[in-house]
């Protein structure tokens, strides 16, 4: 049998929160009851609730504060928030529009109306939960993957956070930002299919090791294309280790036939992996391994374009970059 939903209710006045409480209890929904905005906060962390429902005018927080508390905090922000309003009120809306609520009832609230929404946004957020939980498992896998190896540990995460911070500094929109934090986790998801024996390898590989080895960034590709909120994350995953002069793999593709995406998390892989220690190699400093790209941009592998920019980010943030250089190296010892 089925978990019933949780639902927050938040009123300051009784009659209205009696009222939409046995609406929603009569429709076999959990409902949780407060009386002002910051009670509300404290019962939405004690009971996680499916659903916010909350009044306008509340006292100590108003609901569109409420609102903007839970729509702001990442790990909340998909919990859906139903503002209450009166019927002219049309500052409240546009509030509650930028505090990024949901939907909106009039008062009165018409009970067939009030269930309608409530159903439909409920599965709606169903809907976001079993992809978040798909997101999760392949989060996991890519995790599981790195963790084979003691000296990539940190890799992904450092990935995730450097390639976003270049991308805002470089002015791309919200979703590809997204994206790059997602293919920082995941880009080597496809490696769960390279035996441990070629993976793990502290010599070089062979040509046919290579070449099974060449095979993870398309093997990466077909695992995370099933999830549609992962469109902008593909070419990443697949393009990761082109290089400009067309000399990479898999598709051998030349300059900006690869995609933006896909230059700025190369270029941060590449710095990682300088700035780390290996089993055959020490952990290179910022100035050595910036020296060493600048060499490969001449070469015609990285984009020169990216790769200024990202040399001006580390000038600007360099304290940060040497700190978690130095956290890189010491975590390969």
């Amino acid at each position: 049998m089925e978990t019933p939903k949780t639902i927050l209710v938040a009123d300051d006045h009784e009659s209205s929160l009696s009222g939409l409480e046995g609406l929603l209890s009569a429709e076999g929904f959990n409902v949780v009851t407060a009386r002002d905005g910051q009670v509300a906060l404290a019962e939405f962390q004690r009971a996680q609730p499916d659903l916010v429902l909350s009044d306008v005018k509340m006292p100590v927080l108003n609901g569109i504060e409420v609102c903007r508390h839970i729509k702001n905090n990442p790990e909340t922000r998909l919990v859906p928030v139903v503002l209450i309003t009166g019927l002219t009120a049309m500052e409240d809306r546009v509030a509650g529009i930028d505090a990024g609520a949901d939907d909106f009832l009039t008062k009165p609230v018409e009970r067939l109306q009030l269930i309608a929404r409530v159903r439909s946004l409920l599965r709606q957020k169903a809907y976001t939960d079993e992809l978040e939980r798909a997101e999760s498992v392949l989060f996991a896998l890519a995790r599981s993957i790195e963790g084979k190896d003691p000296y990539t540990e940190g890799h992904c995460e450092r990935l995730a956070e450097h390639s976003a911070r270049l991308g805002e500094f470089l002015g791309l929109e919200a979703p590809q930002i997204i994206a790059l934090r997602r293919a920082g986790l995941v880009h080597d998801i496809g490696k769960v299919a390279v035996p441990d024996a070629i993976l793990l390898k502290p010599a070089r590989l062979t040509a046919a090791e290579r070449k099974i080895m060449q095979r993870h960034p398309v093997v990466g590709e077909r695992i995370c294309s099933p999830l549609k909120s992962f469109q902008l994350v593909l070419p990443v995953i697949r393009h990761h280790h082109e290089k400009m002069n067309g000399t990479g793999y898999p598709d051998k593709l030349k300059g900006e036939e690869i995609p933006l995406t896909a230059r700025i998390l190369q270029i941060v892989d590449v710095y990682d992996a300088l700035t780390t220690s290996r089993p055959y190699k020490l952990a290179l400093t910022v100035e050595e391994a910036l020296a060493v790209m600048k060499k490969e941009v001449r070469k015609g592998w990285w984009d020169p374009h990216v790769f200024a920019e990202f040399e001006r980010l580390i000038e600007k943030d360099v304290q940060k970059f040497i700190s978690l250089v130095k956290a890189a190296a010491a975590g390969g010892n």
